[in-house]
């Protein structure tokens, strides 16, 4: 029982956040001209196919989706690449985006379908590195530790598309984005690494966070960052001027759902935040010391309660072993949590996919860690090696639900019975 209701408050996280829910009431208005849709990101494929249904006028588009996410349209092309490192297949994708927005007029319309995820699936690199550059890039950002903003700001210094890039080159257009968020705070400028949105923060700043995270760059990359070429628009361009954007999903609005089944359920919830970042061990340290005080002393919440939270966490890569940021939390949570009763959590993406495995993510309770090690796994040597997703694999607690058709970050909930 106490497992179905974790699930279903992710569930209802993910319903709330369903592009054909949302989409239909932020409609741009219609243009004299023509309509081309455009998008890329996890839930890029669902946000086109709500589109066609609610939109009444003609339209044409392309948006690129990461395999499996592929959803069936009648106007909107889709095309499906690689994700988290960047294929050929988004490399061509990318390039047929900029194609079609080219030669606009004043009186069409260009709209912007953006949701995370789209930053690998969009790799446009910039003149002097190649596809293959691009990728040891991706890998290095996402080895990094660095937080989404940060990952963000320095890819766009090495991107013909990213940046506001894309919405430069549909001028004089008006572009209207639509964004499913999936960054902490919400800034639309950093969902997607911001193809239609410039991104504050100039290469200056990329140069200091690039060096504060130790990054080691292809050398060619190294070499733009130090020079002035391939700057990316500024805010105030006026190419920007006529352009509107709209948040249509997030992890903010995904919670308060969750939370309202929770209470229906009987279950008093608190959203501790909506945007928490960190590494992921260290967030679930600070998870587990507050589910450890409510468990043991009752407070600063009264049990029952279910603490609910979001947000995109972090993982230095240590390691070789298989797993995403909600199994880091996971695993780490497990081992602070080893023995304490009353305790039952599950922490998942809400695409549908924790890294690079198949799974959302998994559950964990005061048993986990015990049961790791009988099933003959240290769980601390398993952390040290960044592979949860083989620990909660080894006792039968990988939590998986397929692509959900959204992206709205990580979901967190932590029930104290």
């Amino acid at each position: 029982m106490t497992r179905q209701l974790l699930e279903n408050l992710f569930h209802r996280a993910v319903a709330s956040a369903q592009p054909a829910l949302a989409l239909e009431r932020h409609l741009p208005a219609m243009p004299k001209g023509r309509t081309v849709v455009i998008g890329a990101g996890k839930a890029s494929a669902q946000m086109a196919r709500a589109f066609e249904k609610a939109w009444t006028g003609e339209l044409s588009g392309l948006v690129v989706t990461r395999y499996g996410y592929a959803e069936r349209c009648e106007r909107i092309e889709i095309v499906e690449a690689a994700h988290p490192v960047p294929d050929q297949a988004g490399f061509e994708a990318a390039q047929r985006l900029m194609q079609m927005v080219s030669g606009l007029g004043p009186d069409d319309l260009v709209v912007a379908l953006i949701s995370g995820g789209g930053s690998s699936l969009l790799p446009a690199p910039a003149p002097g590195l190649s596809l293959d550059d691009e990728q040891a890039i991706n890998r290095v950002l996402l080895a990094s530790g660095a937080p989404i903003g940060v990952m963000n700001l320095i890819r766009n210094q090495f991107s013909t598309i990213k940046g506001g890039r894309l919405a430069a080159a549909a001028a004089p257009a008006r572009v209207a984005t639509l964004v499913v968020s999936d960054v902490p705070g919400d800034d639309p400028a950093l969902v997607a690494s911001g193809p239609t949105l410039p991104l504050s923060g100039g290469r200056e700043e990329a140069r200091r966070q690039a060096a504060l995270y130790r990054m080691d760059l292809p050398d060619r990359a190294r070499e733009l960052l130090a020079s002035d070429l391939n700057l990316p628009p500024e805010p105030g361009d006026p190419a920007f001027a006529r352009n509107s954007v709209v948040t249509i999903a997030s992890a903010v609005i995904s919670l308060e759902a969750a939370a309202d089944l929770a209470r229906e359920s009987g279950i008093e919830a608190a959203i501790l935040s909506d945007s928490i970042e960190g590494e992921a061990r260290d967030v679930a340290q600070v998870h587990a010391a507050l589910a450890r005080e409510i468990a043991v002393r009752n407070r600063p919440f009264t049990k029952p309660v279910v603490l609910l939270s979001g947000g995109e966490t972090t993982v230095t890569l240590r390691g070789k072993g298989r797993g995403g940021r909600n199994g880091e939390f996971l695993l780490a949570l497990a081992i602070a949590l080893d023995g304490v009763e009353g305790v039952s959590v599950l922490a998942g993406d809400t695409d549908g996919i924790d890294g690079s495995e198949d799974n959302a993510g998994a559950f964990v309770d005061g048993t986990s860690a015990r049961r790791m090690r009988e099933a003959g796994l240290d769980p601390q040597a398993a952390l040290a090696e960044n592979d949860a997703y083989g620990a909660f694999s080894a006792i039968g607690d990988l939590f998986v639900t397929g692509p959900t058709g959204t992206n709205v970050n990580d979901f967190r909930a932590i029930l104290i019975s």
